[in-house]
């Protein structure tokens, strides 16, 4: 077995909500974080089996609160959806960073077929908020 790309810089940029990692190959990937939660290598998300994967959805504004360094191997991202038992092997994460626009695509027209969306809903009930408008005020 050949040696794996080890991260040489892990950065999250929490306002954008994107992890930037740079492997000790060159390599350079910024991942969303809800790209990242939707692909958790969490057994929650993969389930325990082929064919046991759960769909995610609602997951476009998810951020992650903390990075937690799991040895020397991992990191275990905390996100603030309340999800946090995936760890992200450094192969995991240079795999997903290579598969970035396929994965992304795929995970785009299952959501479509079934009908779900990147978007969070509230029991089911979209919320919007405006912002007010001028010279109008509320009672």
């Amino acid at each position: 077995m050949g040696k794996h790309p080890r991260p040489t810089n892990i950065l999250l940029h929490k306002q954008s909500r994107v992890l930037t990692v740079d492997f000790d190959d060159g390599s350079h990937f910024d991942l969303s974080c809800e790209y990242l939660r939707v692909f958790s290598p969490s057994a929650e998300v993969r389930g325990h089996g082929p064919g046991q994967e759960v769909l995610q959805h609602g997951k476009e504004n998810v951020g992650i609160d903390q990075i937690e360094p799991q040895g020397s191997y991992a990191v275990r991202l905390h996100f603030d959806d309340g999800h946090n038992t995936g760890i992200y092997s450094w192969e995991t994460l240079y795999e997903l960073g290579q598969n970035y626009d396929t994965s992304w695509q795929a995970y785009l027209a299952r959501l479509n077929q079934a009908g779900l969306s990147r978007r969070p809903t509230n029991g089911g009930i979209t919320v919007t908020v405006t912002p007010p408008t001028p010279g109008i005020t509320g009672t």
